[in-house]
């Protein structure tokens, strides 16, 4: 073990923004495949994690202390402890778009976009539903990675491959 995560686990990063939702989901579901390693961040970190994620992830039977919304920063090349990343993914449009740092690894990149849940308003139900479909969303793509012989794939049948999860259909809480 190095720095906490084992060096024979595939690493993922999964990014947005806010670092407050999606990612927080993604690195808990990713996280709990064997032979994964996963971590998230953001451009802009929010500070703490939403609420609502943390619960969905503890009604979920997650143990929930160690998630903190933190900054790309801590993972950049150079950076002191920064795991050798084999996969970044992000799950909002505008983190796709940005221009990310150099990570250590020359890890694969992917998108899996999904509607932000931390942007639903209305009633606690509503944010809940809005969340539990992310949750569902997540846990299926997160399934098809783990499916994937990662040791085995080059980087572009890896990339193919990520990219397919991410275009997954998510419609009505149910991936098509």
């Amino acid at each position: 073990m190095t720095g906490g995560w084992a060096m024979a686990d595939h690493a993922v990063l999964i990014l947005c923004t806010g670092n407050s939702a999606r990612t927080i989901l993604g690195e808990a579901l990713v996280g709990a495949l064997p032979g994964f390693t996963a971590f998230s961040a953001g451009s802009q970190p929010k500070g703490t994690p939403h609420p609502m994620a943390i619960e969905v992830l503890a009604d979920n039977g997650f143990e929930t202390g160690a998630f903190r919304s933190k900054s790309w920063d801590e993972f950049g090349e150079g950076v002191r402890g920064a795991p050798k990343l084999d996969s970044v993914i992000t799950v909002c449009d505008s983190a796709a778009a940005e221009t990310c740092p150099l990570w250590m690894g020359a890890p694969v990149r992917a998108h899996w976009g999904l509607p932000d849940p931390a942007a639903v308003s209305g009633s606690e139900a509503d944010v809940r539903a809005a969340f539990d479909a992310t949750f569902d969303a997540l846990k299926a793509r997160a399934a098809r990675l783990g499916a994937l012989p990662v040791a085995a794939m080059s980087a572009a049948e890896l990339q193919a491959a990520l990219t397919a999860i991410g275009r997954m259909d998510h419609v009505d809480g149910h991936v098509a």
